[in-house]
């Protein structure tokens, strides 16, 4: 029973530990997550900024192309509608350059917020990690406790009389406390008095029996 009591302390005092590691856990996710997300934003924004500027360096050498091609125009209509795509390419360039500078300066803002998102974080590990890394020890330290506690109880067993045992288990499942000593007369488990015939019967060597009100076993 002392050692049954010792698991039953032992568990009660690593009650909250699950729970609290679990909210640990997840705060140190959300602090990356939110890292995370504004890594991919910087990620798509560099992207997105690469692919403009080679469409744009394809736009330039396109229109150089034709820019060399307007000389060899037979007519006054073909120079003309050449001359006409060559500066509607240039002002679609204008455009695209400006969106590529756009880009930059966004790039700028996200850099920052990344890289308070990622000390953020760091600075999560530091005392939220610390504290996770602790519970996970103390959690493992009960439960190598409550092993250590549990093998003895299985040792202890094997020397305790079956038909004892049983009763001890089937009273265990309602209350932690089973055994209870009688002093004058009275059960120390729930504080009745039991009967007299009992209680002369236990002085006189009687082993064990259980309280009339409280079926605890008692000695």
């Amino acid at each position: 029973q002392k050692l049954d009591l010792s698991v039953v302390d032992l568990v009660r005092s690593g009650e909250t530990l699950p729970k609290r590691l679990a909210e640990l856990e997840k705060e140190l996710t959300a602090a990356k997550s939110a890292w995370d997300a504004e890594e991919k934003r910087l990620t798509e924004n560099e992207r997105t900024r690469r692919d403009m500027e080679q469409r744009l360096e394809d736009e330039k050498d396109k229109i150089k192309k034709w820019e060399a091609r307007l000389t060899d125009q037979r007519t006054t209509r073909e120079y003309s509608a050449l001359a006409r795509e060559i500066d509607i390419a240039k002002k679609a360039n204008q455009t695209l350059q400006e969106e590529i500078t756009n880009l930059l300066k966004v790039r700028e803002d996200l850099e920052n917020v990344a890289m308070e998102r990622r000390e953020a974080y760091e600075a999560k590990l530091k005392t939220v990690g610390k504290e996770a890394e602790e519970t996970k020890a103390k959690v493992a330290d009960l439960d190598r406790k409550k092993a250590e506690l549990e093998s003895k109880r299985q040792e202890l067993a094997k020397n305790v009389d079956s038909t004892l045992l049983g009763k001890y288990e089937i009273l265990r499942k309602r209350r932690p406390v089973v055994l209870a000593a009688v002093r004058n007369g009275t059960c120390t488990g729930c504080q009745m008095r039991i009967p007299p015939q009992l209680y002369n019967q236990l002085r006189s060597g009687l082993p064990y029996d259980q309280c009339r009100s409280c079926q605890r076993i008692v000695y």
